[in-house]
């Protein structure tokens, strides 16, 4: 008898442990939420943190305000995000560069596996090779014979210190062995004029950011960085089905909270932003920027996470790449 009342008031006293997280969970929530964009307004992760806010908005029952924090190559917002309270009343949504600034910076203050819990992953950005017209070059092995024979014109656009652009450039010039010259700028808005004027030979960019140049002929695309063709521009050849094997470089990212959120809004978030995702509307207007949705669970994002950061951690060794 005393070993069972001994279990039934430890039993209890478990139940007791976990109620204030299910009873948060239950109530949660109660007020506006907010989701910090680490980068300026226009962007993929801002496109999905609006679109995507609307519906929450609706099916939680709170307002949701996007607060943009761009700066210091998406750090500056992180570090806001990650030193907020942990309630679930302020989350964010991360790009590529959360998994590339552990090797860039050496005093981030925060963590990307360690300092966030993944609520779900949302999104892929396929890159796209996008070349001067003028070079005569229509495929991959082309434009490469090509940067050989002109070395002063070899010339490649990037997106600035951080960014999935400028990774994306560090692994095509260790695929290549041509020594280009990487130049970088704020962003695809900086970026453009150079290129579609002849003064930048390529630019690795986001599909939803260089689209239109595309086909409005400004720029021609020659490939485009992921294992499988892009629905945006599907007569454009992988890097991998060009002769470069393994080569894979996107932007991704997805919704987190700061560390020791409770597990049950955690959850509830996952349930909301996954049924968001699925919704026509919702595919509808993210597929038009170029972007590929996703979704799944918090243990699926976390274990993308993990895997980003060793294959960029490789790529920047490689590239002997100093962190500032």
């Amino acid at each position: 008898m005393q070993l069972a009342t001994l279990f039934k008031t430890l039993a209890f006293s478990a139940s007791l442990a976990v109620m204030p997280n299910f009873a948060s969970a239950q109530a949660y929530p109660t007020h506006a939420i907010k989701i910090i964009v680490p980068a300026p307004p226009g962007g993929a992760i801002d496109t999905i943190a609006r679109v995507v806010g609307d519906k929450l908005a609706v099916s939680m029952g709170q307002p949701v305000v996007v607060d943009n924090r761009p700066g210091a190559s998406n750090n500056l917002g992180t570090d806001v995000l990650a030193k907020s309270a942990p309630d679930g009343y302020t989350i964010g949504i991360v790009g590529g560069s959360h998994n590339i600034n552990k090797f860039l910076f050496k005093n981030l203050g925060w963590d990307p596996e360690k300092s966030f819990e993944p609520i779900v992953y949302t999104h892929e950005v396929p890159l796209v090779f996008a070349i001067y017209p003028q070079i005569p070059a229509r495929t991959l092995p082309e434009f490469v014979a090509w940067m050989k024979a002109h070395p002063d014109e070899a010339k490649v656009a990037t997106s600035g210190r951080g960014s999935a652009q400028e990774m994306a450039a560090e692994m095509f010039r260790m695929a290549s062995g041509v020594q280009m010259l990487l130049v970088p700028y704020k962003g695809s808005a900086a970026a453009h004029p150079d290129l579609l004027a002849g003064r930048t030979a390529l630019y690795i960019d986001t599909i939803s950011a260089i689209q239109s140049q595309v086909k409005a002929g400004n720029a021609r695309a020659i490939a485009v960085s992921t294992r499988k063709r892009t629905t945006s521009l599907p007569d454009v050849p992988t890097a991998d089905e060009q002769g470069f094997k393994g080569y894979d470089a996107n932007t991704n990212g997805g919704f987190l909270a700061p560390a020791g959120t409770p597990s049950a809004i955690v959850a509830k978030l996952n349930a909301e932003i996954n049924a968001a995702l699925k919704l026509p509307d919702v595919r509808s207007k993210l597929e038009a920027a170029g972007i590929e949705i996703q979704g799944g669970t918090p243990q699926e994002y976390a274990a993308l996470i993990k895997s980003d950061l060793a294959k960029w951690g490789k790529v920047v060794k490689q590239a002997g790449i100093q962190p500032e």
